[in-house]
């Protein structure tokens, strides 16, 4: 039962409670989610170096509708000099479950969402920021 999660990368809320098969339960937000204490959390790691810069973020958040395209694509490029991290993992999500957790209210057009889709991606470890 447990190998049919093997490879599998998830998205959830982090209010949303913690749940066994959510397997590795990764934060990708910079900052910590209000009112939502470490045990609750039940985190395995917190890795704020895969989220966009604040420049990105804040610009992004002036207007969502018309920015989405522009936003992903450019968080896709910041995200280039996080090879290392991305690479770490992709290589946890082979051997088990990860589930990546973030505060964001509408999880589909936010940096999860993008970096879940990049980790899903074959051949994307190799791209380095040149």
């Amino acid at each position: 039962m447990k190998a049919q999660h093997r490879g599998q990368i998830h998205v959830k809320r982090i209010y949303e409670a913690a749940d066994p098969s959510d397997g590795m339960r990764v934060l990708v937000d910079r900052l910590w989610p209000r009112g939502v204490s470490k045990d609750h959390a039940q985190l395995d790691a917190w890795m704020r170096e895969l989220t966009p810069s604040a420049s990105l973020r804040q610009w992004y958040h002036e207007d969502p509708t018309k920015r989405w395209n522009e936003f992903a694509k450019r968080y896709r490029a910041e995200l280039t000099a996080h090879a290392d991290a991305l690479g770490q993992l992709r290589r946890l999500a082979q051997r088990r479950r990860v589930t990546l957790l973030t505060a964001a209210a509408n999880v589909k057009r936010s940096h999860v969402e993008v970096l879940r889709q990049r980790l899903g991606k074959k051949g994307a470890k190799h791209q380095r920021a040149k």
